[in-house]
């Protein structure tokens, strides 16, 4: 993997929010993700979360993280979350897709329970990006 300077590492970072834009929209869903971010929704919206105005912490040290709580009140469907995309304040332009896992198990995006509920409170406990410095 490439490596690269601190500040060439944060510009890039800082870069991802500013493309996607305020208020990005994170949905949650089940089953396997498409082959392509660029490919056609899979899997069953489980949860969306419109996510705050300023939703990641400036990069530092190669690092941005997810800023402020991202939470929801009420799940949108039942099921297992297996993946997430993120698209920009529309809700269709999808910008990222990852994969979801409980806390500390390793997935890009990880939440509080992967077993979701219709109308169940859950939590994103982590989401960063990262470069190698």
């Amino acid at each position: 993997m490439a490596e690269y300077s601190a500040a060439v590492a944060n510009a890039m970072l800082d870069q991802f929010e500013a493309t996607i834009g305020v208020s990005a929209v994170l949905k949650i869903r089940n089953g396997a993700r498409p082959a392509h971010v660029a490919d056609a929704d899979a899997g069953t919206v489980l949860a969306t979360i419109n996510l705050p105005a300023d939703w990641m912490s400036a990069a530092a040290g190669g690092i941005k993280a997810k800023l402020g709580t991202w939470s929801d009140a009420a799940a949108d469907a039942t099921g297992t979350a297996a993946h997430y995309r993120l698209y920009a304040t529309d809700g269709t332009t999808c910008h990222q897709q990852g994969s979801v896992t409980l806390t500390g198990g390793g997935g890009d995006l990880t939440v509080d329970s992967t077993s979701f509920n219709l109308g169940q409170t859950f939590t994103i406990t982590a989401f960063s990006l990262f470069y190698n410095i």
